[in-house]
């Protein structure tokens, strides 16, 4: 009875603590499920996004958990997209690679969005001319004398 009791009150803790944004991502911390106004209408225009430095992304590990961080987007003509450096080390593209559905936080709103990884030539130097104009360099350079790998997704209305 008394564990019973004990997890309860565990539970209850860390709800109380969701819903009042605690464990949502910040900076280099990660967070759990976005909170906020769910947005299912499809963003024809994702220019609005220019104002925010950072967006929040949450995605979902193999144990249905969610797990969410904190990003940066840019957007070319409206066309929104989000980027990782030094992908291969994070775990929350890996679970983006199993699985593209995502949310996004901008602001207040959650959008529920399909990621696609971007391979093609062109359309990544579109991106990394978008990222470029909004941060003030390229995300892969380091320094100018070093780079590091990046990936870039194009977000979509989910299917």
């Amino acid at each position: 009875m008394k564990t019973l009791l004990v997890v309860a009150l565990l539970i209850a803790g860390i709800f109380a603590l969701h819903t009042q944004g605690y464990l949502q991502p910040h900076d280099r911390r990660p967070g759990l499920a976005l909170i906020g106004e769910v947005v299912r209408e499809p963003v024809t225009d994702w220019s609005f996004t220019a104002q925010h430095r950072e967006i929040l992304i949450e995605t979902q590990t193999p144990y249905r958990i969610p797990h969410s961080v904190t990003i940066v987007c840019a957007d070319a003509d409206g066309q929104l997209f989000i980027g990782a450096r030094n992908p291969v080390g994070k775990l929350w593209v890996g679970w983006v690679e199993r699985d593209p559905n995502v949310r996004l936080k901008v602001g207040d709103r959650v959008y529920e969005v399909e990621l696609s990884r971007i391979t093609e030539p062109a359309e990544l130097e579109r991106v990394r001319t978008a990222y470029a104009a909004k941060l003030g360099a390229p995300m892969e350079n380091v320094s100018e004398s070093e780079t590091v790998e990046v990936w870039y997704w194009r977000v979509d209305p989910r299917t």
